[in-house]
């Protein structure tokens, strides 16, 4: 990438730059159209499938204030009982990060986390899911921003040790089984008369692979349009709630 190219990128993925040309690595950060701040959106933009887009998650081990970085695959969920087991020998937890906590330790806004060209090293690891694809895609310091590598370039440039760090899939079946029971027991009654109850049960986490919240089996636009639609409105969003958890017993 020549200077001219450089200075079109924002300052933040500047730096990610740098750190891939002084590796010299061969793909430079390319910028999408639209802002990409989930690996589906991200994959929808490439064209590829969402486990082929690197997620960087950042969690703060409590006993030192460290950021904790995790690698792993868009259609995977991190088991952060096991990135305990890996960086906190003390027998300590690690806690969530916020947006300030995130933009103070990288240097970048949660969306555009880069796993590399951190403000202040991470401590990091690569969850193994990465390695079922010869080509994956990652931030590169900006929401818009993304470059592709291996994974084998990336433990590479980033000298991270690779582990299992995903959530098991019989755990996370379980998990969705028990979130219909919950989803189940506020679903409306046929009694037009009655309020129509938010599917919600306090669990408000987007399941990167099948873009649902895993907590009301909602799209992000529906759970953003539920306050202001009509009752009947939510009863529509309903029916459709109740198809997908149907879907997830079958």
């Amino acid at each position: 990438m020549c200077g001219a190219e450089l200075k079109v990128l924002p300052e933040a993925a500047q730096r990610v730059v740098a750190v891939l040309q002084a590796n010299g690595h061969p793909h430079a950060p390319v910028m999408l159209d639209d802002a990409a701040c989930t690996a589906q959106q991200a994959a929808d933009a490439l064209g590829v499938a969402v486990g082929q887009i690197a997620k960087s998650i950042i969690f703060r081990r409590k006993s030192d204030n460290a950021a904790v970085l995790v690698v792993t695959s868009g259609d995977r969920r991190v088991d952060e009982k096991k990135v305990e087991a890996l960086v906190c020998p003390d027998g300590t937890r690690l806690g969530r990060a916020n947006a300030e906590f995130v933009k103070a330790c990288t240097g970048f806004s949660i969306g555009g986390v880069s796993p590399l060209a951190h403000a202040t090293p991470s401590v990091t690891l690569i969850d193994q899911s990465l390695f079922r694809f010869d080509e994956i895609w990652a931030a590169a310091g900006h929401p818009q921003a993304v470059f592709q590598l291996s994974p084998r370039q990336l433990q590479a440039l980033t000298g991270a040790p690779v582990a299992d760090l995903a959530v098991d899939d019989s755990e996370k079946n379980q998990d969705w089984q028990h979130a219909v029971r919950l989803v189940s027991l506020r679903a409306p009654t046929p009694d037009a008369a009655l309020a129509i109850s938010s599917p919600c049960i306090s669990v408000c986490r987007m399941d990167a692979a099948s873009g649902l919240c895993e907590g009301c089996f909602r799209t992000r636009d529906e759970i953003a349009g539920w306050s202001a639609a009509t009752e009947a409105g939510k009863r529509t969003t309903w029916n459709v709630i109740l198809q997908r958890m149907a879907a997830l017993q079958t």
